[in-house]
């Protein structure tokens, strides 16, 4: 199902639906996905308005993401894309550079989505881009408070570029995304229809966030034990306002609950127990895994402070010697117990600390 199949269709998801889509596949961060699906049937909803009308005063609906990584904010950007059957890209803002410096201009973020597309330039224009690790361009100079000069060609300078794109507007992408765009042919797109959510983990802002929680007035904090994150805070940590204010929907995503870990271990439709499974099906293996088992996987991610995406590297050092011997077992039943578990993980911990 499409969410606008004709130019003057319109959203064929409500919000309820996108979350109930979504919430099969994320586990967890309700709020989250509450405030992601709304912005997305609005953001659906305004692109078939523009396409009856382009002066429409629909204002674009790009988000901004707050969390600690293995959260699942790539994770939801992902399955919303999936479900608007949207084309989807994710590019890491720490690549790019002011104009005129070595490293990516900025218009090679619309490149990568145009490649996604076999260069259709109708479909790039209501794509999604995902832009990951946000918080690590913030200013690095005081010029912004101080009135002194200076550049700051990764930070500063890349918000700045990033503004046009995330209002809308008609750049020239490159055609060629392997070499300096400059000298090879290029296409106009319009962004003013693409879905631009930005993300990142803003650590040390966290910590000063909690440091003003404690003591006389201090506010409440939100569920998780993470404190509310202002706009005067996301000031102060470098970002420019007149980013922020190209971000209306800030959603803020909490740490990750062992429930909610060993939830996302089995129960999605591509949960990593089924994903192993299958894996190994193919050898002709029969694999299982125990409560126990299941538990200490959990209770080692809870400990590394790894979140979701630390389940896979987990879940691979447990199951490594079975893959390497899967050839040669073919047709036997594996069931993983929580001794199997504890003493593979007792390898990686003393791997790591070798390393150390």
């Amino acid at each position: 199902m499409r969410v606008a199949t004709k130019a003057n269709a319109a959203p064929s998801l409500t919000p309820r639906q996108i979350f109930e889509r979504l919430d099969r596949y994320v586990i967890g961060q309700e709020r989250a996905k509450r405030a992601v699906a709304i912005a997305a049937y609005n953001h659906v909803k305004r692109c078939a308005v523009r396409r009856r009308d382009r002066r429409s005063i629909l204002k674009k609906s790009n988000i901004l993401l707050i969390g600690p990584t293995g959260s699942g904010k790539t994770h939801l950007a992902r399955n919303l894309a999936r479900i608007l059957e949207v084309p989807f890209t994710v590019v890491d803002a720490t690549e790019y550079t002011e104009a005129g410096y070595y490293g990516k201009d900025i218009e090679v973020m619309v490149a990568e989505l145009l490649f996604k597309t076999d260069h259709s330039v109708e479909e790039a224009e209501r794509g999604v881009i995902f832009v990951d690790e946000i918080d690590k361009i913030a200013r690095r100079t005081q010029g912004g408070r101080t009135g002194a000069g200076g550049r700051d060609i990764g930070g500063e300078g890349v918000q700045q570029a990033l503004l046009k794109l995330l209002e809308g507007r008609e750049i020239f992408v490159p055609l060629n995304i392997t070499q300096h765009w400059n000298k090879h042919d290029f296409v106009q797109v319009d962004t003013s229809d693409i879905l631009f959510i930005c993300a990142g983990t803003f650590t040390d802002l966290h910590a000063g966030a909690a440091s003003r929680s404690v003591g006389f007035g201090a506010k409440e904090g939100r569920a998780g034990g993470r404190p509310k994150i202002s706009q005067r805070d996301l000031l102060e940590y470098g970002m420019l306002a007149e980013l922020l204010g190209r971000l209306p929907v800030v959603v803020g995503l909490t740490p990750l609950r062992a429930q909610e870990l060993r939830t996302i271990l089995t129960e999605p439709p591509d949960s990593l127990v089924r994903e192993y499974r299958e894996r190994l099906d193919v050898d002709g293996i029969e694999l299982s895994f125990s409560d126990g088992a299941l538990r200490e996987i959990v209770d080692c991610a809870v400990a590394k402070g790894v979140g979701a995406r630390g389940l896979r590297a987990i879940m691979e050092e447990v199951v490594a010697d079975i893959l390497f011997e899967a050839p040669e077992r073919r047709g036997e039943k594996i069931a993983i117990d929580r001794r199997y578990v504890v003493r593979r993980l007792a390898n990686l911990d003393a791997a790591s600390l070798g390393d150390a």
